[in-house]
């Protein structure tokens, strides 16, 4: 079963430095119909102008992961961490018993575009933490390319939930597929591009919720950039 979740009916919130796309109900955004899917709370498609951003605000009990599709963007956190957030790069910053950080375009020039997606933690109270690792266009082109997962294998981060995440930038034709375990669930969101997903047409800004299905096959209709969300 594939349920999309079509770019503009996603939630919008506009000010003069940001605008945001969410995709399940966030901050004054709400529907009772999308509070989430599985573990995953959040998945905010954001757009910020040259050097704004969002000031020190406090986290606590989450999983964030943070996806730069365009620009650079500037993380600083209580933990003392500090860092520049690039395309090909994930970050994942663990709020556990509470955490206060900012994020703001690099750029005094260029807009930023990413992605911040949310994951209930398997516990609350968790220490808090920060991650962060670049994946080359080399790993990412053609298959699907593990990026964060609950052990960190093959390289991956570190995820405090029975989750996975995966990404894959596609050229025009190409495919990737995804088995999924009997009793497991995953969420697609398409950042760019246009792909088929077992057959059903999405394009950028697109989700799809997927339960009771064995396998995912991708094609892609145009360049497209794709994560995939493996879930209990």
């Amino acid at each position: 079963m594939i349920q999309v979740r079509p770019s503009e009916s996603r939630g919008h919130a506009k000010q003069s430095w940001l605008d945001s796309r969410h995709s399940f109900s966030f901050d004054q955004y709400y529907d009772p119909d999308w509070m989430g899917f599985r573990q995953l709370r959040v998945i905010n498609e954001d757009w910020i102008q040259p050097g704004q951003g969002f000031g020190t605000h406090p986290h606590r009990d989450m999983e964030i992961i943070t996806y730069v599709l365009e620009g650079e963007l500037e993380h600083r956190d209580s933990m003392g961490t500090g860092s520049i957030i690039r395309p090909g790069d994930l970050q994942r910053m663990t709020a556990g018993t509470g955490v206060t950080h900012s994020e703001f375009n690099h750029s005094k020039t260029s807009p930023v575009h990413l992605l911040q997606i949310w994951i209930l933690p398997e516990r609350r109270g968790l220490q808090p933490g920060y991650e962060q690792k670049t994946f080359s266009e080399k790993e990412l082109a053609g298959k699907f390319r593990l990026l964060a997962a609950h052990d960190g294998h093959d390289g991956a981060l570190t995820l405090h939930q029975d989750a996975a995440v995966y990404a894959t930038r596609l050229a025009e034709g190409q495919r990737a597929s995804h088995p999924l375990a009997p009793g497991r669930h995953a969420w697609v969101q398409v950042a760019r591009g246009k792909v088929q997903l077992n057959g059903k047409k999405l394009e950028a800004g697109d989700g799809a919720a997927i339960s009771a299905e064995t396998k995912l096959e991708l094609i892609a209709d145009a360049q497209s950039e794709i994560l995939l969300f493996d879930l209990a």
